[in-house]
């Protein structure tokens, strides 16, 4: 303790300062969204997360999306709270054996058309978490996943890319 105390004394800040988001390259794509959004269902888009099972790094960059940074509630993007109320489930981390009924039921309570989005690479292909007896498997192996965003986490500007990717795609039946 003492240790610490002192190396906290004498070198000062352990921290570093967040890299500034583009702003530019952000409000292009977001009004792009918002726009392709507004096209194809004729209003905003509305997004419920879930949290299947992850370490909340992911969390805390999709909480990163609404902050004053990013905002992304002025483009008409919008987190709901309620599935009835969602276009896209976002869901982040590897499925749970706790979580999986869960998200089972958010999935047949979220309204189609609707879009699952994978976000990070545990939500992908289970990540550091792999192997792990308290884990079903990777998103994909639990329901149809419609959009993957790679990264540990994944910064807040590549998951409005995927979403605009995902608006931009054909309606495929399922």
């Amino acid at each position: 303790m003492r240790t610490f105390l002192r190396d906290a004394l004498l070198k000062g800040k352990a921290t570093v300062a967040a890299p500034a988001p583009d702003g530019v390259a952000l409000e292009e794509v977001a009004r792009a969204l918002a726009e392709r959004a507004r096209r194809r269902l004729g209003r905003s888009l509305s997004i419920r997360e879930v949290d299947a099972g992850s370490c909340n790094g992911c969390e805390l960059e999709i909480h990163a999306l609404n902050n004053p940074v990013y905002d992304v509630e002025r483009f008409g993007l919008k987190f709901v709270a309620s599935p009835r109320h969602a276009d896209v489930l976002m869901v982040t981390g590897p499925v749970t054996w706790n979580m999986r009924e869960a998200l089972l039921r958010t999935y047949d309570a979220t309204p189609a058309p609707k879009w699952v989005v994978a976000v990070g690479d545990c939500a992908v292909d289970c990540g550091v978490f792999a192997g792990s007896p308290a884990i079903v498997g990777r998103l994909a192996d639990i329901l149809p996943v419609d959009l993957h965003v790679g990264g540990c986490p994944p910064p807040p500007i590549e998951m409005v890319k995927g979403l605009l990717a995902l608006m931009e795609a054909p309606v495929l039946p399922r």
